[in-house]
This record gives C-alpha cells, sequence and structure tokens, in this order.
C-alpha cells in the first residue's frame, strides 16, 4: 500500500494494483476567505491512469472541476448519494452515487461509504484490499459513528483533519484526539492542511505537533507520519519488517 500526499485533502491512494484519488484540488488562489498555502505537489496531468476518485462532498476545496473534465469518460468518480446534480455542475461527468455502508469494488479494492458530518451532504471513505485498510475522512467532525467504523474495519492507516480555524470547519486537536483511539488506527497521518484564513484573527496554533502531543498525553501509541506535499509512506508486511513507513519524494 502506498500514500502519496498531492495537497491539502488531495492522496493518491495505491493498494492491490488499484489506483484512487482522494478530493481532487489543484487550485492555487484558494478562496476569497482562504489562501492555499502550498502550490500542490502533482498538476492535473502528472496524476496519471486512475480506477477512480473518491469525493467526501462537495466543497470548493474538495473539487476541481478542471480536473473533473480532464478525466477520461469512463472514469467513475464516486460522490454521496443524492449529490449527482451538484457533482455534474463540479464538472463530474460519470458520477457513481454511493449510499451509507455501501460497498463496490473497484479493481482490486473494495470501498465502502462511511458516515461523516460536515457543512455538507458527506461521506468518509475506507478502501480495502486483502491485506491493507485506508481511511479517508474528508472534512469531519468527532462523532460516535467513528467507534463503529473502527469495530467495522481493521484500519491500517488514517488519513484525516486533525486541527481546524476559530470557526470549526473539522475536527480539532482535541476531536482528532478521540477519532483516533476510537478508529483504532494502526497510524494517522494529518490532511486538510493545504489552505489558512487570509485573516490572522480566524487562525490558530492548532497543528500535527500538537495533535500529536495530545496522542501522547492521552496514553495512545497511534504512530503519526506527517507527509509533506509530494511525499509517499508506504506500508509492507512481511516476515522480517511486518510495517515499514517510508517517507519519500513523489
Amino acid at each position: 500500500m502506498r500514500i502519496t500526499k498531492i495537497g491539502h485533502s488531495t492522496v493518491l491512494i495505491e493498494a492491490g494494483g488499484t489506483r484512487l484519488l482522494t478530493d481532487p484540488y489543484f487550485g492555487t488562489f484558494g478562496h476569497i476567505a482562504y489562501a492555499r498555502v502550498n502550490p500542490p505537489a502533482l498538476t492535473r496531468d502528472e496524476i496519471g491512469r486512475l480506477d477512480g476518485v473518491l469525493v467526501s462532498h462537495g466543497h470548493w476545496d474538495h473539487t476541481d472541476r478542471r480536473f473533473f473534465r480532464g478525466l477520461e469518460p469512463d472514469t467513475p468518480v464516486f460522490i454521496p448519494s443524492s449529490t449527482s446534480a451538484l457533482m455534474r455542475l463540479k464538472g463530474v461527468r460519470s458520477p457513481v452515487p454511493v449510499k451509507m455502508w455501501q460497498s463496490l469494488r473497484v479493481a482490486g479494492a473494495v470501498i465502502t461509504a462511511v458516515p461523516a458530518l460536515h457543512f455538507a451532504r458527506t461521506v468518509g471513505w475506507v478502501v480495502q484490499t486483502e491485506n491493507s485498510c485506508v481511511y479517508f475522512a474528508g472534512d469531519t467532525y468527532h462523532r460516535p459513528f467513528m467507534a463503529e467504523i473502527g469495530l467495522r474495519f481493521p484500519i491500517d492507516v488514517a488519513l484525516m483533519p486533525v486541527s481546524t480555524f476559530r470557526i470549526p470547519l473539522t475536527m480539532s486537536e482535541k476531536g482528532a484526539v478521540k477519532a483516533a483511539r476510537d478508529l483504532r488506527a494502526e497510524t494517522v497521518i494529518p490532511i486538510h492542511l493545504g489552505v489558512q484564513p487570509r485573516s490572522p484573527l480566524l487562525r490558530t496554533r492548532q497543528s500535527p505537533e500538537g495533535f500529536e502531543r495530545r496522542l501522547r498525553e492521552a496514553g495512545l501509541d497511534t504512530r503519526v507520519v506527517q507527509l509533506a506535499d509530494g511525499e509517499r509512506w508506504e506500508l509492507s508486511r512481511d516476515a522480517e519488517t511486518p510495517e515499514l513507513a517510508i517517507a519519500t519524494a513523489v
């Protein structure tokens, strides 16, 4: 299993011979209220062949119209149920609505839409292969459904937000610690770090480092892997190295 952080919540998941991209966003400006911190590590054209795209919700920093329009017409874009009309407006040509807890096979992987809570109709995604399991949270708060996700799936790595702004749009450091406890993931890779409020008044000092410190204070041994944009992390399982994390540049 290989995880490559492209930027913000855009992550390339390669597992079981399957290539899936999460929440594509390649814009460099951001939004009138939010600035993009760093440009994405890869351009739209450099992503290459995909077996599918996983979209958690329709907000501007998780959907990229130019990217969707450039996809091969038969590349499925998996979306929350009842959002097909919105996603078509966002440029998606082959939307595949997925209901909560519904599972679908995509090449060598099985994807499952799982609960999430945000200011939009949203889902999280679990990607399973024969020997790996990835949870992609999208934008969500910590809620009791995370304990159910942790019970249903043997999560190797959780891709999830671990900090927020003064207008809380995702989990705070404290909420992310509760999520890590409930999900029982072996590893957490922080995401949703690619934009920040243009107004300093809306920024906080919350960070992946603060999340990791709170994890240790809570007595949790969850591994935290902080990837810079363009770095990748690999999980291998064999007799000599049952778990091996490697961060390399793209």
